[in-house]
């Protein structure tokens, strides 16, 4: 349904810094995007003012150098690194006679090349759905409009407008159910591994810090990874084995970016309700990037909108490899008060750091779990099986006579259950509880 940019697409960049306004966008990562969504950048131009132009955000000297910058560069893209309204939009395209595309146009267009699941591609297309549905007018100007006055003497372009927009709505609709499904599904699989107490570490930060390399060496799995922004958007899950712990759900997220437009927000929301329902947040950061604190910020921001800002975080430093001040280094932590890990820094892509980042997992999610040694004879088979099946089993050492000593881990409430079912199981270990 919407039309992909080739590969020879070249875009004259504008980007405005705003007086009076501390938080805006990079420059430099405006640039980056840009050649993910595969667009060569020819030229920036770029503006002081107080506050947008109501016309064409940017003022009409700007504009006519805009232009020339569009003819010198041959360019047939002009990317705004803000949010226009629509009104803005098609009175750039009018007077430069060129495609205008806004930064949240810009981050569409890369989800939509990256989107690989059913989902993930539902997901993009509300977004663009969504985004599209107020800027229909500048698609249909090659149209007839209907004139003012008495009688029908107009052209069929204002009837085509309504016929898409309602087409849209209808398309959105359909989306929104099938997104719906996926999201009952979603929920069925997260409840039942709820009921199995199974704990969830979400995996989430700024895109490109390497989270997904991260997760791929944790869990052994394949998922594509690239140094660019937005290198990967579908949700994955992977069960990994922690000490103590038994199985763990590690879930990797789609990451963040400064600025990220809320429909994206909104559309991705089903997917980050896995953020929203683990048990802790890796926060992932990369630790060879300047405005590695800007970043963290950021991802704090979208945490806070989606609900997730009081899940605990461990910060785990990527990339600490790439460091060469000499005070930070992979395998390095930083503990709180009460000897908790909080920060620790690794490199995922040589694998330096990670047992300590398990070590620093066990620690953290042990809270109400029962740790102990526990005897069991010969005639408590059930018993041993029931706590293998649960992940409970750190060790076990046959004994000469028959039975196992065993060294547990296990929740709570699992640990009760089977003390109900069993007679003098509590009694019967020699236990700590965390």
């Amino acid at each position: 349904m919407f039309e992909r940019l080739e590969c020879s697409d070249r875009a004259v960049l504008v980007h405005v810094n705003f007086r009076h306004h501390s938080d805006q966008a990079d420059l430099q990562e405006f640039s980056e995007l840009t050649l993910a969504a595969g667009i060569i950048p020819v030229s920036t131009l770029t503006s002081v003012r107080d506050k947008p132009d109501p016309k064409y955000y940017i003022g009409k000297g700007k504009l006519e150098e805009l232009v020339q910058e569009v003819s010198l560069h041959q360019a047939n893209f002009i990317i705004f690194n803000h949010e226009l309204t629509p009104s803005q939009e098609r009175n750039v395209e009018r007077f430069a006679k060129c495609r205008v595309m806004s930064r949240t146009g810009l981050i569409l267009e890369i989800f939509a090349k990256r989107a690989r699941t059913f989902e993930g591609k539902l997901q993009v297309e509300l977004a663009q759905l969504e985004h599209m549905s107020t800027r229909l007018v500048r698609i249909w100007t090659h149209l007839e409009r209907q004139k003012g006055g008495i009688g029908v003497r107009g052209g069929p372009g204002e009837t085509q407008l309504e016929v898409d927009r309602r087409l849209i709505r209808e398309r959105i609709q359909i989306i929104e159910k099938r997104l719906e499904k996926v999201k009952i599904q979603r929920q069925q699989s997260r409840h039942a591994r709820q009921r199995a107490e199974v704990i969830t570490i979400a995996l989430v930060g700024y895109t490109n810090a390497g989270k997904s390399t991260l997760f791929n060496a944790l869990t052994g799995a394949e998922v594509w990874v690239a140094n660019q922004l937005f290198a990967t958007l579908d949700p994955t899950l992977r069960s990994i084995d922690i000490q103590g712990l038994g199985k763990v759900v590690l879930a990797d997220t789609v990451g963040f970016i400064k600025q990220l437009p809320h429909t994206l927000v909104d559309a991705f929301r089903a997917t980050l309700e896995e953020t929203t329902q683990a048990s802790l947040l890796l926060h992932v950061v990369d630790a060879s990037d300047e405005k590695y604190e800007d970043h963290i910020h950021e991802v704090n921001q979208v945490l806070a909108e989606i609900g997730a800002q009081d899940i605990p975080q461990l910060l785990v430093f990527n990339k600490a490899d790439l460091l060469d001040n000499g005070v930070y280094h992979p395998g390095q932590k930083e503990l709180d008060k009460d000897g908790k890990i909080t920060k620790i820094w690794v490199s995922a892509l040589k694998g330096i750091g990670l047992d300590l980042l398990k070590d620093a997992l066990q620690g953290r999610l042990s809270i109400n779990r029962v740790q102990g040694a526990l005897q069991l004879g010969p005639e408590q088979g059930q018993l041993r099986s029931q706590l293998y099946a649960l992940h409970a089993v750190i060790d076990d050492t046959p004994l000469p006579e028959g039975g196992w000593n065993l060294v547990i881990n296990i929740t709570n409430n699992h640990w009760e259950k089977l003390c109900q079912q069993h007679t003098g199981l509590a009694q019967a270990l020699m236990a700590k509880v965390k």
